[in-house]
């Protein structure tokens, strides 16, 4: 159980203190991986910047994810008899809130370059592990040399399923439980977090990556 984002990034940054100035930049799921990306990211020495994907709800019960999109690539998991009318359409539409996002991130910044980096992949937890996923083949594309998923709390399944992907060449994660239900639940406060507190916490954490 964590007390809230920032105890979970702290203990975090401890677990990846052997990453201390070496060369990592720091990617943080929006929106509530940025205040945990944000510690880790001071504590390594490391540029913080965000990784632009979005699951994709069931019809019926949109918490429940089927799959994740990000610009560039889409990822399926559990759509069985689900309409491609509804993917595509949900596709169509998530895309166009990331572009709203990224628009909005990126006012007075350029994103951080991966080639050849160590990249570190945060969010403040997984439930199916789809987002994450997605993330990482978005990230492969910009030829890191090595891809860490570091998260407090996820199911064994999520965690073998990021175990299993190709391009993860590590995945750190604080507590894995037996009964999971959601990330909430392992939080004592556990609030949403705003665009804009996100976009304060990256331009804190990155003052001088301006146009």
């Amino acid at each position: 159980m964590f007390k809230d984002r920032i105890d979970a990034g702290v203990q975090l940054a401890e677990k990846l203190a052997e990453y201390e100035n070496k060369n990592v930049v720091v990617l943080a799921i929006p929106r509530g991986g940025l205040p945990i990306g944000a510690i880790v990211a001071k504590a390594l020495k490391a540029p913080l910047d965000v990784a632009l994907s979005k699951k994709i709800g069931h019809p019926y019960h949109k918490e429940y994810a089927i799959g994740a999109v990000s610009m560039e690539d889409i990822i399926l998991t559990d759509a069985m008899g689900i309409s491609e009318t509804y993917i595509e359409e949900e596709t169509l539409r998530i895309r166009k809130k990331l572009k709203e996002r990224q628009e909005q991130y990126y006012q007075n910044r350029t994103p951080q370059r991966l080639k050849d980096k160590t990249v570190i992949i945060v969010d403040d937890g997984i439930a199916t592990g789809n987002t994450l996923l997605v993330t990482v083949d978005l990230v492969s594309h910009r030829k890191p040399d090595k891809i860490i998923v570091a998260i407090p709390v996820a199911p064994e399944s999520g965690i073998l399923k990021l175990k299993s992907n190709p391009n993860v060449d590590e995945v750190v994660c604080l507590e894995v439980p037996y009964h999971f239900q959601a990330v909430g639940q392992f939080y004592e406060a556990f609030e949403q977090v705003s665009d804009e507190e996100a976009i304060r916490i990256l331009e804190e954490t990155n003052p001088v990556n301006l146009r």
